[in-house]
């Protein structure tokens, strides 16, 4: 019999590196719902009934608050040792409706099987 390879698994979280992924689900929380208030009202409201500020204001505020997702992703990744999908799937989830939601699950239940394993 061989020897299975045992994965490293990461080490708890310090209160910095805590702090950070917080950060990163209060902004892909709010990144998230901006994504779904551009495609749930302010199209609709540009495209079937003439208001085409909805989409001028909604899409600016989506547009600021993807680019600091995308950024606090990258500083978080560099802060805490994330899985090697976790950037690409980040990236993904936040040109998905509902993707920064389910990432930001999917992100923490890894994490936190990561550090159960260790005790």
């Amino acid at each position: 019999m061989e020897a299975q390879p045992t994965i490293q698994p990461l080490p708890p979280l310090t209160k910095q590196q805590d702090a950070a992924l917080k950060r990163l689900t209060i902004m892909g929380y709010l990144e998230g719902s901006s994504y779904l208030l551009l495609l749930g009202i302010a199209m609709p409201l540009k495209y079937m009934m003439g208001i085409p500020e909805a989409v001028k204001y909604t899409g600016m505020t989506h547009g600021i608050l993807f680019i600091a997702y995308l950024l606090i992703l990258l500083l978080v990744a560099s802060k805490i040792k994330m899985p090697v999908w976790a950037v690409p799937a980040g990236v993904l989830g936040s040109l998905l409706p509902f993707g920064p939601f389910i990432f930001d699950y999917l992100l923490k239940d890894s994490l936190k099987k990561s550090i159960e394993i260790r005790k």
